[in-house]
Formats: structure tokens, sequence, C-alpha cells
């Protein structure tokens, strides 16, 4: 089921012939937003990762929000592991940021490798977009290929970082 979940997702990425660019763009925001959370149910994080058993699960969006308001709605009533989903966004990440997802966006404040390196060894599921090279890139990188949002996924930095990745989100991702 949630398999398919996934693979609806993915279907859903594929650009249409002749439709406008801002289209194709709200889309892959859309889609974009919509895995931030779905992500969750293909992730195990250690106990230590939420302050308590009712803490709620953090996304925080880092950089340069390009989701605004989708992000908000997607996971509005949402669960990652039995616990509710909250968003927070951040001008800089710090050592400690209370995330267990981390989107980070390019930003003028602050380099995508430097926020990086702020929560290295820490459990937070990081995500980037199209990240040039090695050190721009978090445990999850969205890439598009074919018009279609797909996914590179580092397993080894997961692991450091103390996260277990699903096998069925593994078997979606693309090779580097």
């Amino acid at each position: 089921m949630v398999k398919a979940r996934v693979l609806l997702l993915l279907a859903m990425t594929a650009a249409l012939p002749g439709a406008p660019a801002a289209a194709q763009g709200s889309l892959e925001t859309a889609v974009k937003a919509a895995y931030l959370y779905k992500f969750g149910a293909f992730v195990e994080w250690p106990a230590t990762a939420f302050e308590n058993p009712s803490a709620p699960a953090t996304i925080c969006v880092a950089g340069a929000d390009p989701f605004g308001a989708i992000l908000d709605q997607a996971v509005r009533g949402q669960r990652i592991a039995g616990h509710a989903i909250s968003v927070t966004r951040l001008d800089r990440v710090e050592k400690g940021a209370p995330c267990q997802i981390l989107f980070i966006a390019p930003s003028s404040r602050q380099p995508v490798a430097d926020a990086l390196d702020k929560v290295r060894g820490s459990p937070v599921l990081t995500v980037t977009d199209s990240g040039p090279d090695a050190a721009s890139r978090g445990v999850i990188d969205f890439v598009l290929r074919d018009n279609r949002v797909r996914l590179r996924i580092d397993a080894r930095a997961a692991g450091e970082d103390g996260l277990a990745i699903s096998s069925k989100l593994l078997n979606l991702a693309v090779k580097p």
C-alpha cells in the first residue's frame, strides 16, 4: 500500500507535453512537499530523535523556502511514526536543530554544505534539491530526470546519522 502511494507520486510527476512551465513548477513543488512528509513512513529514527513519545515530528525548511503554504497544507492531519507533524522555517541551521526531517535550500545566508555539516552525525534526515556535488547533497537529494522528481539516496550517510531507510524507498532511488 505504501509502495503504491510512492509509485503514484512518481507517476504524478510526469510533466504533460505543452503544459505551461509555471504549472510544471508548481506540480514539482507540490510533489516535493508531499515527499517530505511521506519519507517519514520509510525512515526509522532512534528513540533519542524525539524529545518524548508525544513530541511532534518536525519538518524544518532552511534557506529559501520553495514550498510556502503548500507544505503546511500537505502535512495537515498527517503523522510520522505516530507523531503529529509540525513545520518550522529556519534562517540558518545550527547544531542541535530541532528537526527530524530537514530540507535545505540554497541561501545567501548559509551555504548548503555548511548547513549539512551542522547536523551531520545527528538523527536528522537531510533532504536537498539537486546538489551539484556530494558535499551539497543530503541523505536524500531530489533530482529531475525525464521531467520527473527522482531521488538519490545516500544510505551510508543515513546510517552514520543513526537512521535506517526502508529498502522500499532505497529501491526507488536513482543511481548517482
